[in-house]
């Protein structure tokens, strides 16, 4: 559990944490793993690391599998249902067995805030773009597999002041270059990939309680053999949920608090186990893109504040400090140039009971919009993980870019309140070994400007 002080705030040890290891001259003397090693009962800490003397470095959350994970996965698909996994002692030794694996690979190439490849989401492909969310599928009662296919279904038309998210073909981003989301060869890398489409048909129920404390039970072991004080587990939000379908609920507000009100079950297992919490939530900028034609900024903001109260209800009594919020455009290869800019919805992110906000800023349709912190305070207490380097691209980044794109948003909110990290996932969007090298040149990027910036 987490420890807090007699008032509320934070720990001793959380303030300890915090502040990092000490450093020695110009170099710090040692990582957190360095200090932590298996057999000294390094604790799982239950706060935000921030730090004092170094850029810490983190990642949005899924990280390549092995491929006899994926067969494995692909192995166990068997329900009448088309999404129940099966679950045997071989696949959960071999879950776990893989989870010390890529928590290790983490401490290898310089991650301070480690989780655990999201490997308790299941894919069973190398490419992949749907395990974040469709592993919810698993996890609550009420779903069937919808009879329409959303390939195949019929457009759906918004008027302003009611608006309504259309189908994948119609999407405005995805009609404009056809062509490409059509061709196989095109490298935006989407399509129709997934064999299950679940749809609300009744009662949405948790049920997810064995799941989600595998995932904590794994990370939490890999965490202590490492060396690590803390790591995270990612988990989709109320508003990425109840994009599928509902032949149950009378409304969509209905439907978005009917799922705030079943994840927050597992909010709050992840966070009572001590560890940090990223909710995944792309419908609060992607969706921009879904709704056809395209709306005017006025409709779309009031179109996402249900979601944003639906995500805060979510969240109800768990310390802000244990949630970072991820919000982005989507992490397929497209030309994405439907995107909403940040400027029009950065407002309605920093209302989100979030103590950290991370969000795509390295690929190319972004990166400029490092400016909306000139404009926009970061709220006292709280921290920013913006992207730094990309899924979007195999080249990987120079030291000295990533370097650059710390310390322009260190300027703007604090160095101490940067935690470097990536636009999105890196597994099932890059090869593996791109993945791996993208952050090792994360860490070091996060180290040049560390340097640069505390001296």
């Amino acid at each position: 559990m987490a420890s807090t002080a007699p008032h509320g705030g934070p720990s001793p040890l959380c303030a300890t944490i915090r502040r990092g290891p000490a450093r020695s001259g110009k170099r710090r003397t040692a990582s957190w793993p360095d200090m932590l090693r298996e057999g000294s009962k390094s604790p799982i800490v239950g706060c935000m690391l921030h730090n004092d003397d170094h850029i810490l470095v983190s990642h949005a959350g899924s990280l390549p599998r092995s491929k006899q994970l994926i067969e494995a996965n692909a192995a166990r698909q068997f329900a009448e249902d088309g999404f129940t996994l099966n679950h045997t002692p071989e696949f959960d030794a071999l879950e776990t067995a893989a989870v010390d694996e890529v928590v290790r690979h983490q401490r290898e190439v310089g991650v301070d805030i480690p989780n655990d490849g999201e490997y308790g989401k299941a894919m069973s492909s190398s490419v992949d773009y749907g395990a974040w969310w469709n592993y919810i599928s698993q996890r609550v009662s009420g779903l069937r597999i919808s009879k329409s296919d959303p390939f195949d279904a019929t457009p759906v038309r918004s008027t302003p002041g009611h608006l309504r998210y259309t189908t994948f073909p119609d999407r405005r981003d995805w009609t404009r270059f056809h062509d490409v989301y059509s061709d196989p060869d095109g490298g935006v890398l989407v399509g129709k990939t997934a064999t299950a489409y679940p749809s609300v048909v009744g009662p949405l129920t948790y049920i997810g309680q064995d799941a989600v404390n595998e995932d904590i039970r794994n990370l939490q072991a890999a965490l202590r053999r490492e060396g690590f004080p803390t790591g995270f587990i990612t988990a989709v939000s109320p508003g990425s949920a109840a994009r599928v379908g509902n032949e149950y609920y009378s409304s969509d507000e209905e439907l978005l608090f009917a799922w705030a009100d079943v994840l927050h079950e597992e909010y709050k297992a992840i966070t009572d186990a001590g560890l940090e919490l990223q909710i995944d939530d792309p419908s609060i900028a992607e969706g921009f893109d879904q709704i056809n034609p395209e709306p005017s900024i006025e409709d779309y903001r009031n179109f996402i504040q249900p979601r944003i109260e639906a995500m805060n209800h979510a969240l109800r009594g768990i310390p802000e400090e244990l949630v970072r919020f991820h919000v982005c455009w989507g992490s397929w290869h497209g030309p994405h140039t439907t995107d909403i800019p940040f400027e029009a919805i950065i407002d309605k992110v920093l209302q989100i009971n979030a103590g950290g906000y991370t969000f795509e800023a390295a690929n190319v349709r972004h990166e400029h919009e490092w400016r909306v912190w000139e404009d926009h305070k970061l709220p006292e207490g709280k921290v920013i993980i913006p992207g730094v380097v990309t899924h979007s691209t195999n080249v990987i980044e120079h030291p000295r870019l990533v370097a650059d794109r710390i310390e322009r948003f260190a300027g703007l909110v604090g160095k101490e309140n940067v935690i470097a990290s990536t636009d999105c996932g890196l597994g099932g969007r890059v090869h593996p070994h791109i993945a791996w090298a993208k952050l090792e040149t994360l860490a070091k990027g996060a180290a040049l400007a560390s340097e640069e910036l505390w001296g």
